[in-house]
């Protein structure tokens, strides 16, 4: 208790402890995104003063690509980059690349982060029930309910994993490039949803807050594996797997 923390505190502060910092800060980051889900979720499932916004949003939205087909296209074609046929082939082939680099525990990650991932969305989804827009000329149709947005949240844990999945492999002074074309990415497919008048706003914002919850929870669990099988500490900067670089 040198610090001044109870003995727990400490030992759960500490990078060289079992489960270190990376960790609890997962933990952390965790609860700060699920306190924002939560108030949307409250606004949804009770038509919430947010809901009315998302009417404005949506009605304005369609009111420009509506009449544009060249909008439309590109909204279809960057939609297609968070649809699961998409990301069953980029996850499938990125997990049999590392599978024969024999970076198994890297595969693993991939395929079962983004498998559960999909069925937290779709549970969410059955549960909450929220109707999609309804548009006299609607731009495009699609299967299910509206909240959370599947592609939002699909893109976020999808493309999420394989940045940290490939971290170790990218040189350093193109990693925040790397990081900015996730981001960026993430927008686009979330904006595309808006453009086709398949979401609310609301809709594609829970998408991105729960992917991001469910990538935390997931790449902290594959970071209690590694400490499990007595591999070391690595920020996460560094990637899930640094040995991968080797």
């Amino acid at each position: 208790m040198r610090s001044g923390l109870p003995e727990w505190a400490a030992r759960r502060l500490n990078p060289q402890e079992r489960y270190g910092l990376r960790v609890t800060l997962f933990a952390l980051a965790t609860l700060l995104v699920l306190l924002p889900f939560s108030f949307l979720l409250v606004q949804v499932t009770s038509d919430g003063p947010l809901t009315e916004t998302d009417l404005s949003i949506a009605d304005a939205v369609y009111r420009v690509f509506r009449p544009s087909d060249v909008l439309i296209d590109v909204a279809r074609a960057v939609s297609f980059l968070g649809s699961p046929p998409w990301f069953y082939l980029t996850i499938g082939a990125a997990a049999l690349f590392f599978w024969r680099r024999g970076s198994k525990r890297i595969s693993i990650y991939l395929v079962v982060t983004n498998l559960v991932g999909g069925a937290i969305d779709t549970v969410v989804k059955v549960v909450v029930d929220r109707p999609r827009p309804e548009f006299e000329n609607p731009i495009a149709d699609a299967f299910g309910k509206s909240f959370p947005s599947g592609h939002a949240m699909a893109s976020t844990v999808g493309y999420g994993t394989l940045l940290l999945a490939f971290m170790p492999l990218i040189p350093s002074r193109w990693r925040p490039v790397a990081i900015g074309g996730y981001v960026l990415m993430v927008a686009m497919i979330a904006a595309s949803r808006l453009g086709l008048g398949v979401h609310y706003f609301s809709d594609v914002l829970g998408g991105f807050v729960l992917g991001l919850a469910w990538l935390c929870v997931g790449t902290a669990a594959f970071s209690i594996w590694r400490t499990e099988r007595g591999e070391p500490t690595v920020h996460v900067t560094e990637g899930v797997e640094p040995e991968t670089a080797d």
